[in-house]
């Protein structure tokens, strides 16, 4: 059973989707939940009672400082999960928007790796400190029309196996998860916009997506959930620098 009862938790990007299955995971194993994300989304989220809220935008020019101030104020923290990015539009090669380019290696980079530069100290002096950096299996493969994306995520993977290795001398693990296509609702709402431009139906496409998986189906928000709640728990305390793919399969 996992047990992280008196373990405190940051979550980036915890006020929806495959953060907030996170913390909700973290938290029935007893952790404290500390959520940060943008303010607009907090305001909407409705966080259950007991987890903390933190408005910031990581890619501010005062988020270091911002994010500095929040962790001092925990009173020490044991795990994070850098799980705050954004998904591109696909673009061809001949079509990329350098703008968008640097706005969101701005978030799923260089906000990935400010989170694990603050957070590093606390860490440190925690019990067996661990940081989950959220990758994907765009983090070792690639796919048409997704330069920019696969990009981020091929640095991502590079991000958590340097700092398994710097970190690894104090005690502290730094492991990736993979999700693959995990059916949620902005995945359906990607693949309808595609429809919406001429491309296939979105039960064509989730009928593609499912047969290329071993399991027959789709993974899911608590799949990947529970696969962050054990890396982040004691039970993984001999595994560091590991990108785990959660991905029913994916052939």
């Amino acid at each position: 059973m996992i047990d992280l009862s008196g373990k405190r938790a940051l979550i980036t990007g915890g006020g929806r989707g495959l953060g907030r299955a996170i913390g909700a995971a973290l938290a029935t194993a007893g952790a404290r939940i500390e959520v940060l994300d943008l303010p607009d989304t907090l305001a909407a989220a409705a966080l259950p009672e007991g987890w903390g809220a933190h408005p910031l935008d990581l890619t501010d020019p005062g988020a270091e400082a911002a994010l500095t101030r929040v962790l001092d104020g925990f009173g020490g923290l044991d795990i994070l999960v850098a799980n705050a990015g954004r998904v591109p539009p696909w673009r061809r090669i001949a079509a990329l928007d350098l703008g968008e380019w640097d706005a969101v290696f701005g978030l799923n980079v260089r906000g990935v790796a400010l989170c694990l530069k603050c957070a590093a100290p606390h860490l440190a002096r925690a019990e067996q400190g661990s940081a989950l950096l959220m990758a994907s299996i765009n983090g070792y493969r690639a796919h048409p029309d997704q330069a920019l994306y696969t990009a981020t995520k091929h640095a991502v993977l590079g991000l958590a196996r340097a700092a398994a290795l710097d970190l690894g001398r104090e005690g502290v693990r730094v492991n990736a998860l993979a999700p693959g296509p995990i059916l949620t609702e902005a995945l359906e709402g990607r693949i309808a916009a595609r429809a919406a431009a001429g491309g296939p139906s979105l039960e064509s496409a989730l009928a593609a997506l499912t047969g290329e998986t071993a399991l027959g189906r789709l993974a899911t928000e608590a799949d990947v959930a529970h696969a962050a709640a054990f890396l982040s728990s004691p039970l993984a305390a001999g595994i560091t620098g590991i990108c785990l793919p959660v991905e029913a399969g994916l052939a």
